[in-house]
Parts: structure tokens; C-alpha cells; sequence
């Protein structure tokens, strides 16, 4: 398979104008980024909205309004909305927002969807009501544990086993974080040891700092897919400082290409790599 996706992941939920002028944060700015990423070779925007502030929320309202806008412009872009707690979210308010938005797709964190002693009925309930609307759904882990917890989950029938892609978050939010590209080794030999989990399951990975466009390359040659844009990194390999998303996703998109792989042909193709049911 020669497909590789590139998704574009621009603001996330923590860093502001003060980390980037160029870090998009209304809705009017996600749409414009949302073009530029088009435009140099992304298949996917993953979005965050953030509320007056500028603080990220789960806002059904705000959701709706920014699929809406990037459709508009970017009718071939498949767009993926986030559940992500940032620790103020419960399990219930994420349901209920994906329950209101409706999304084609849609990323979700395990520790916090279905979380050990956590409400399992809810769990069970979200991600069979996603399989059921035919939503791409990117489970969202943080560590090889995390790939043996949701292995474990989809042989208990709380997670349908093989449902969904996955995102491996190669090391984790902090200031000044640097990912090493190695760690992507540990998600692949969970990976070959589940049970539930076929290995075709798409998998993507995202990273923090300056081995953002490394770890991009190796997800790649391993058959993967990559998560890019300032949500995790603001800078380029070479240590230099991005000019905005767009300028991220021509790099790797030209990497892409030079290791011999190309994009998504359609939004179907793309949420179909995502997770989305057969």
C-alpha cells in the first residue's frame, strides 16, 4: 500500500498566540488554515474549537459551526473533531457531544472514554453507537499499555473488536517536550501481540518538538500515517521555527513524496483510513 495520510492537527487544545502568532484559534482562522493545509498536501483536519477565551472546549454548537465553514471551502477534506478531556471534561459531557455534532469522525482518548474503573456501560454504549453510525473513530493511546488495554477492552465487547484506527502519542504534553522516534517500536510490538486487533487496523502517530518530521518518515516506512501541525510542534527537523501549519505539512508532504508515497484520492479513502466501519 502506497497511501499515507497526512493530517493536520493546528491548534490543539493548550497553546495560544502567545506559543505562535500563526496558531489558529477562531473559527474564521481554523478555516483559513484548514485551506493552506489543503493546499500543500493534507488529507485530514483535526479540530479543536475554543470558546470567547480562547480555552478549548467541547462545544456542540462551535463544532457544528466549524464543519460547516471547512466544508464549505474544503468540500474533499475530511475533517476529525476531538473528545479530549485536558482534564475538565467527564466521560458523559464527551458522549453527549458527539452525541449533538453527529461527526463523520472522530479522535478519543481510552483513558478517558472507557478508563480503568470507569462507567463501562457508557463505554460500551459510545463506541457501539459510533460503529453503528458508521463514524470513523481514532482511538487515541498514550503508551504500549494503552494498545493492551484496548485489546483487552475489544475482547470483553466493550470496544467492537477491530473497530477504529488508532493514534500512537509518542511521548506526552510538557513544556519543551522532544519525542524520540524509537518509541514508535513499543506501540508496534503491542500491536503484533493483540489479539483483537487485526494488523491491518490503520494506524497514525503524533509527536512532540523537533523529531515531529522524523517520526512522520518512520510511521511512513512502517506503514503508517502522521499527525502534523502546531497542536505538537511548532518547528521544523532542522530546528527551525515554522512561518504557520501550512509550511509543516509541505515539508513532510514533500518527504511523503520522496519515500515514494502519496495521499488520500478520496474522503471516503480517508475516513475509511480512520477508522471508519466497513
Amino acid at each position: 500500500m502506497t497511501k499515507r495520510l497526512i493530517m493536520s492537527a493546528p491548534n490543539g487544545a493548550r497553546r495560544g498566540k502567545a506559543d505562535h502568532p500563526q496558531l489558529p484559534v477562531t473559527i474564521d482562522e481554523v478555516v483559513a488554515c484548514a485551506v493552506s493545509v489543503e493546499a500543500e498536501g493534507a488529507d485530514a483536519l483535526h479540530a479543536h474549537v475554543r470558546d470567547e477565551e480562547g480555552q478549548h472546549v467541547l462545544d456542540a454548537g462551535l463544532y457544528k459551526e466549524l464543519l460547516l465553514e471547512v466544508t464549505a471551502r474544503c468540500p474533499d477534506l475530511a475533517v476529525q473533531i476531538t473528545t479530549e478531556a485536558v482534564g475538565r471534561y467527564s466521560a458523559q459531557e464527551q458522549y453527549d457531544v458527539v452525541a449533538a455534532v453527529e461527526p463523520e469522525a472522530v479522535s478519543v482518548a481510552l483513558r478517558e472514554m472507557a478508563p480503568a474503573g470507569g462507567d463501562m456501560n457508557l463505554a460500551r454504549k459510545f463506541y457501539q453507537e459510533a460503529k453503528d453510525a458508521g463514524r470513523a473513530v481514532q482511538h487515541i493511546l498514550y503508551a504500549p499499555e494503552d494498545v493492551e488495554a484496548l485489546d483487552r477492552l475489544m475482547g470483553e465487547g466493550i470496544i467492537p473488536a477491530g473497530y477504529g484506527s488508532q493514534l500512537y502519542v509518542l511521548g506526552r504534553y510538557a513544556k519543551d517536550q522532544e519525542s524520540d522516534p524509537r518509541d514508535l517500536l513499543g506501540f508496534l510490538e503491542a500491536r503484533e501481540r493483540a489479539v483483537h486487533i487485526s494488523p491491518k487496523t490503520p494506524f497514525m502517530l503524533c509527536a512532540f518538538g523537533r523529531a515531529e518530521t522524523a517520526c512522520a518518515a518512520l510511521s511512513f516506512g512502517h506503514g503508517g500515517h502522521a499527525r502534523i501541525g502546531f497542536e505538537n510542534s511548532l518547528w521544523h527537523g532542522s530546528g527551525k521555527l515554522a512561518t504557520d501549519n501550512g509550511e509543516r505539512i509541505a515539508v513532510v508532504a514533500h518527504i511523503r513524496g520522496e519515500m515514494g508515497y502519496e495521499g488520500a484520492v478520496s474522503r471516503n479513502e480517508v475516513l475509511s483510513l480512520l477508522g471508519k466501519p466497513e
